[in-house]
């Protein structure tokens, strides 16, 4: 029998704050990066995300400098330790009640996020969402590297690989509930049955006006 489908972007969605700035931060706090200028930069480049202009190879070259020489296996463990420390505690009281909901009702959930997917998978797991979608990284010699493998979950990418999901699930969807605050997803909102804006940005917000997407006001 077919059932709906319940897909979320995470930073500014499930999580009250984005989870890849809070990554940097706790990699300058770890003494992983020492440029000095570094949080500066990763401003700069969220500020062109949230305008919808950040170039995503660009930013991906910029973020995993400090980790090209780190096994993936100790870049794993410190992403659980900043998940635990630093981000667990910025999630939506909404969003929480919400995931219990639909875990005891058995309803299927996805993140999908222009993060990186191993830090994706790891907020996923700690929040009850098992499937996340992230940007996968190629790997070379147990190291992750900045180079994109396949399709980037940002922007209209983050439809295509929805859709590649779907195409490989045995599981029939009627259909998809989207959560989201940012205008970079306006294609999957577009795309879902059910667009949900979590304190949209004012671009995002501005579409909402003359559909009939759900603003949610969440805090």
């Amino acid at each position: 029998m077919a059932k709906p489908l319940y897909v979320f972007d995470m930073d500014e969605t499930l999580i009250d704050a984005d989870c890849a700035m809070i990554w940097n931060e706790f990699m300058v706090e770890k003494g992983i990066v020492n440029q000095p200028d570094f949080i500066e930069q990763d401003q700069q480049l969220m500020g062109l995300y949230a305008a919808g202009k950040m170039d995503m190879e660009d930013y991906l070259q910029f973020s995993m400098a400090p980790l090209v020489d780190m096994p993936i296996e100790h870049v794993n463990a410190l992403v659980e330790e900043c998940v635990e420390n630093h981000i667990l505690n910025k999630q939506f009281s909404q969003s929480k009640t919400l995931i219990e909901q639909l875990s005891r009702d058995g309803i299927d959930m996805v993140i999908i996020s222009a993060s990186v997917t191993f830090l994706v998978e790891a907020v996923g797991r700690r929040l009850g969402i098992n499937t996340a979608l992230g940007i996968n990284l190629v790997e070379q010699n147990n190291h992750y590297t900045a180079e994109i493998a396949g399709i980037p979950s940002y922007r209209e990418g983050k439809v295509t690989r929805l859709k590649q999901w779907l195409d490989a699930q045995s599981t029939t969807y009627c259909e998809i509930h989207f959560y989201t605050d940012s205008i970079n997803d306006l294609p999957l909102c577009e795309y879902a049955d059910h667009a949900y804006l979590v304190n949209p940005c004012p671009q995002l917000a501005k579409q909402a006006a003359h559909r009939d997407w759900q603003v949610l006001n969440w805090e």
